[in-house]
């Protein structure tokens, strides 16, 4: 079911400004940065042995990170699994009475297919599945 955590989410203002901290300081090898214009976000890619940090800071007020930055401060936003077959793990989470964000699959950064559980029926944690197919993995 669940094969790794893929990445962990981190809240950012500026990733111009975060950046520095992952690569000089922590030494992590950035992979690169996309903008996902779906969700109003830039992502920062950063690689840590077989998972990676994502930086995720919000190009519009509108964003849900924006949101939750206004909230709640940066830091960590979310915890990332990997999976195969996403569609079948989120019918088995909800048949497990986990509240899904997500009833389908959508495509998040990285072109990996993505669906985010209720952080209430999580402990707290807004968590995600992350489904990704060949060089993404």
């Amino acid at each position: 079911m669940i094969k790794k955590i893929d990445h962990i989410g981190i809240a950012v203002k500026s990733l111009e400004q975060a950046l520095p901290f992952y690569t000089d300081v922590l030494g992590l090898p950035l992979l690169g940065i996309e903008e996902v214009e779906s969700e109003k976000l830039r992502v920062a890619f950063l690689k840590i042995s077989e998972s990676k940090i994502e930086l995720l800071e919000p190009t519009s007020p509108e964003s849900t990170v924006a949101k939750y930055i206004e909230k709640r401060g940066e830091g960590i936003h979310h915890v990332a699994l990997g999976v195969d077959s996403i569609q079948d793990r989120i019918n088995e989470m909800k048949e497990k009475g986990i509240q899904m964000i997500q009833d389908e699959p959508k495509t998040g950064a990285g072109n990996a297919l993505v669906a985010f559980m209720h952080p209430k029926s999580a402990g707290g944690v807004l968590v995600e599945l992350c489904e990704k197919k060949g060089l993404n993995q």
